[in-house]
């Protein structure tokens, strides 16, 4: 299989914390995507060109990361998404809540790197609400979504506040979310969130 992904994206994380919890990190070929570049090849396995896009040995691409990591999940060894319904529901709405958490991040930091003459005060404050207002949601809601096993919400989650660390220095989440802030540092011992981890950056 190869994995069209880039190293600092949440969602390809997740699709590789997903592997290797999985035990299919080996199988998987990981492509480096630069998705800057018009002239790259990733709209031959993705016309979207987005990335992860995981492509399967018959040649079947899967785009999107919540398919891909139950796709993994079907494959592989995985116990991340419960076959019970009601926790099977639960997990995949904290998935949808770290997704969601990612994506705000990502807008944010997209809209405080445009020129100064094109940035907007409002559109940053929207995607911050939705960030802060969900991040607050699960502090207050901590021991209902977080006492069980680890799930693909707990991934989502964990790798969406990863890139956060590593692209939003001055975005300090943990302030007023202890909880939250303990429970990420623990999950990061994990090996497979270890071995995941995103390249630090040069001096």
């Amino acid at each position: 299989m190869r994995l069209r992904y880039t190293a600092a994206s949440p969602f390809s994380r997740k699709v590789l914390v997903v592997a290797h919890e999985c035990g299919l990190a080996d199988r998987i070929e990981k492509v480096a995507t630069d998705l800057e570049h018009p002239e790259g090849d990733l709209a031959n396995d993705n016309p979207l060109g987005k990335v992860p896009t995981l492509v399967l040995d018959d040649g079947t691409a899967l785009i999107e990361s919540p398919l891909i990591c139950d796709w993994l999940e079907a494959e592989g060894e995985g116990k991340l998404i419960p076959r019970e319904a009601k926790a099977r529901v639960a997990a995949l709405q904290l998935q949808a809540y770290g997704d969601g958490v990612g994506e705000a991040a990502i807008c944010v930091q997209r809209e405080r790197n445009r020129p100064e003459a094109q940035r907007s005060a409002a559109v940053e404050a929207r995607w911050k609400g939705k960030f802060d207002r969900t991040l607050d949601m699960l502090e207050r809601e901590f021991d209902g979504r977080f006492g069980g096993p680890v799930d693909i919400g707990h991934v989502a989650l964990a790798c969406a506040l990863g890139w956060v660390d590593f692209r939003m220095t001055g975005m300090d989440w943990r302030d007023r979310r202890p909880k939250l802030a303990a429970w990420y540092d623990a999950i990061c011992a994990r090996p497979s969130m270890a071995a995941t981890a995103p390249p630090a950056p040069k001096p």
